[in-house]
């Protein structure tokens, strides 16, 4: 078993787009509340209508998502998220005219979807680890922006630098009130796609990363789990692995 406590809480509400950094957070069979419960659809004829993601379009990173703040406090979004563009003007997501500012911005048609669960491998919480970013610090001689890696929960423990790598079926993790576990399909060690080796604001691409990435850890930072026992979890809150 290792100890820790909870040392980042990230919530990601626009697929692909830069997201906002929590103090509380509630975890249940959405994954983390809010968390990618917004897309952007290309609507070219050749894309069937797929989600755009920064794999097709970096400059996504541009661009930043987040939620009204609540006057209680509760983890619960209030309502759709407000998208932030590049120059930092904001933009409601029901504003009719939002599809054709970001169609102009990326230079691809769009339409706008709300679906709660739209992450890559559904439902699901992605957990990193403080002691593998500053294994890939060690290994890499250069600082690594755990954002690169959009994390939902970031947990500093007394685990060994990528000791997600082990984990298996049933490997569990308590966070605050919560209980996630590594079950069902596309849950486990996370394979990453391309998406790291940008900067969380999609500015310069670090190729190098994923090639350490997938060289020495086959390619492997963080863990998928599904919510077992659903919960509310702020920073600071105490985390175990069994």
């Amino acid at each position: 078993m290792y100890q820790g406590t909870v040392d980042g809480l990230h919530r990601w509400p626009v697929k692909s787009l830069r997201g906002e950094e929590l103090t509380v957070a509630r975890l249940d069979g959405r994954g983390l509340a809010g968390d990618r419960a917004y897309a952007l659809i290309d609507e070219r004829p050749s894309h069937a209508g797929k989600r755009l993601t920064v794999r097709q379009t970096p400059g996504m990173l541009a661009w930043s998502a987040a939620y009204p703040a609540t006057c209680d406090g509760s983890p619960e979004p209030p309502g759709p998220p407000v998208l932030y563009s590049a120059d930092g003007v904001p933009w409601a997501w029901e504003d009719p005219g939002l599809p054709d500012a970001l169609s102009e911005a990326y230079g691809v048609p769009l339409s706008l979807c709300a679906a709660d669960g739209q992450q890559d491998r559904g439902p699901s919480v992605l957990v990193t680890f403080e002691a593998s970013r500053q294994g890939l610090v060690a290994e890499l001689g250069d600082e690594v922006d755990v954002l690169r890696f959009r994390p939902n929960v970031h947990l500093a423990l007394d685990a060994p630098a990528f000791v997600e790598e082990s984990f298996a079926l049933g490997t569990t993790i308590t966070v605050g009130e919560a209980v996630l576990k590594v079950r069902g399909a596309h849950s486990g060690p996370c394979i990453r796609c391309t998406v790291p080796s940008w900067d969380p604001h999609g500015r310069e691409r670090w190729p190098e990363l994923q090639k350490h990435l997938i060289v020495e850890h086959e390619n492997k930072f963080g863990v998928i789990m599904r919510v077992t026992k659903p919960g509310v979890v702020r920073i600071g809150d105490p985390a175990t692995i069994s």
